[in-house]
C-alpha cells in the first residue's frame, strides 16, 4: 500500500532528473587555475617567450594587433596555453575550437563574422581542416575579408564579407602536414621543445600550490624526471601522487612516496609507461633489437600504427632508445640496458646498398 505523505507536514518529493546547482565558487576551482595568466608566469620555452614578448610591445606600441601564430610541436607542451596568455596580454577575447569541429564552410565563417577586433581564434590540429574551410581562411588572414557564394547553378553569385582584424593562432603536431599556402601565410612560425626536469619541478611545484599539496622539492624533481618533458603529463602524475599520498600517508609527499606512487601507476625513473617497455620488449625479443618495420611492430603489440609512430616513438627518440632507420625501427643498447637485457653487441646493419 502507497504511502502517502501527511497533509500537515508535507515533505517535498526530490526530483533526481532535476540537477543540482553547483557550489559559490565551483567556476574558481583550484584546477582551473593551474593555466598561467600571462607570460611572466609561464615556466620554460625562453626563446618563444621573448619572441611573443617583443611581438607584444611591438603591436601595442603601433596600436596594431598581433600577426598571425603557428605553433608546432608534440601534444602537451602548453599551445593553447600559449594562445590564452596571448589574449590576456593583449586585452582581448581568445575563441578556442579545433580543426575536426570546422567541417562545413558555415562553421569556420560563423566564427569569423562573430569575431571583434583584435580578438585571437585558436585552431588546434590545423593540419586536419578541409580543403573549403582552408580556402576560406586565405583572403579571412590576408585582406580580413570572406568570400563566399549564395546560390547555386546560374543563380549563383560571389559576396565578399569585411571581417574584423584578428589574430589567428594554429597549433599542429605535425607541421610538414599544412600545406604550403596556408603555412606561408602566418607571421610568426614557432616550435616548441620539450622541457628538461628543472622547469618541470617549477611547474609541478606552481601546480602543487594551486591544488594545495604539500609536496617537497626532491618530490617535485621525482615527478618531473617521469614527466617525459611535458607540463601537461608532470600536473597529470602530480595529481596521481596527491591522491596516493592522501590515501596512503597522511601528510606531505616526499620523494620516497612520489616513488612508490608512480611504480604502482607503471611509470619507471625514465619516463616509460607500460606500452613503452612493451614496444621496446616486443622489438628486442622478437626482432633482436630491429631493424623492424612500423606495421609489423603494431601488430605485434596491438597499437595503432600512427598512435607509436606520434606519441610513444617521440619520446624514445628523444632519450636515445629508439632509432628510426630505412630499413625500419632499431632498439638502441640503452633500451637493452634498461630494460635488463644484455646487448648482443652486434645489430643488422642499418642500411644494405
Amino acid at each position: 500500500m502507497p504511502i502517502l505523505s501527511s497533509a500537515a507536514n508535507p515533505e517535498p518529493i526530490p526530483n533526481l532528473l532535476q540537477a543540482k546547482p553547483l557550489p559559490e565558487d565551483a567556476p574558481n576551482r583550484p584546477e582551473e587555475k593551474i593555466r598561467p595568466q600571462s607570460l611572466a608566469e609561464y615556466v620554460g620555452q625562453g626563446e618563444l617567450k621573448q619572441v611573443l614578448d617583443i611581438a607584444i610591445q611591438a603591436a601595442k606600441s603601433r596600436q596594431e594587433y598581433l600577426d598571425h601564430l603557428l605553433l608546432y610541436g608534440p601534444p602537451g607542451l602548453g599551445k593553447t596555453t600559449i594562445a590564452l596568455i596571448l589574449a590576456a596580454e593583449m586585452g582581448v577575447t581568445c575563441k578556442v575550437t579545433s580543426a575536426p569541429a570546422l567541417e562545413r564552410p558555415r562553421d569556420i565563417v560563423g566564427l569569423l563574422v562573430n569575431l571583434k577586433p583584435g580578438d585571437i581564434l585558436f585552431i588546434d590540429e590545423i593540419h586536419r581542416l578541409s580543403r573549403m574551410t582552408e580556402e576560406l581562411l586565405y583572403p579571412a588572414m590576408e585582406d580580413f575579408r570572406l568570400d563566399i557564394t549564395i546560390g547555386k547553378g546560374q543563380s549563383a553569385r560571389s559576396r565578399s564579407l569585411p571581417l574584423q582584424r584578428f589574430t589567428l593562432v594554429g597549433a599542429t603536431t605535425r607541421a610538414g602536414a599544412l600545406t604550403s599556402p596556408l603555412r606561408d601565410r602566418f607571421g610568426l612560425i614557432q616550435r616548441l621543445r620539450f622541457y628538461n626536469p628543472e622547469e618541470l619541478s617549477q611547474i609541478i611545484s606552481r601546480t602543487a600550490q594551486i591544488l594545495q599539496a604539500t609536496v617537497t622539492p626532491e618530490a617535485c624533481l621525482e615527478i618531473a624526471r617521469r614527466a617525459r618533458g611535458t607540463p601537461r603529463i608532470a600536473n597529470r602524475l602530480l595529481k596521481r601522487v596527491r591522491d596516493y599520498g592522501a590515501v596512503k600517508h597522511q601528510g606531505k609527499i616526499t620523494d620516497l612516496i612520489a616513488q612508490e606512487a608512480l611504480e604502482l601507476f607503471n611509470v619507471d625513473p625514465k619516463g616509460l609507461d607500460w606500452t613503452d617497455r612493451r614496444l621496446l620488449t616486443v622489438l628486442i625479443e622478437t626482432y633482436r633489437g630491429g631493424p623492424a618495420g612500423l606495421d609489423a611492430l603494431a601488430a605485434a603489440t596491438g597499437e595503432d600504427a600512427q598512435t607509436i609512430e606520434e606519441v610513444y616513438e617521440p619520446y624514445l627518440m628523444k632519450i636515445g632508445y629508439l632509432q628510426r632507420t630505412p630499413r625500419g625501427r632499431m632498439a638502441t643498447p640503452q633500451a637493452w640496458q634498461h630494460l635488463g637485457y644484455q646487448f648482443p653487441g652486434e645489430q643488422l646493419p642499418l642500411l644494405e646498398l
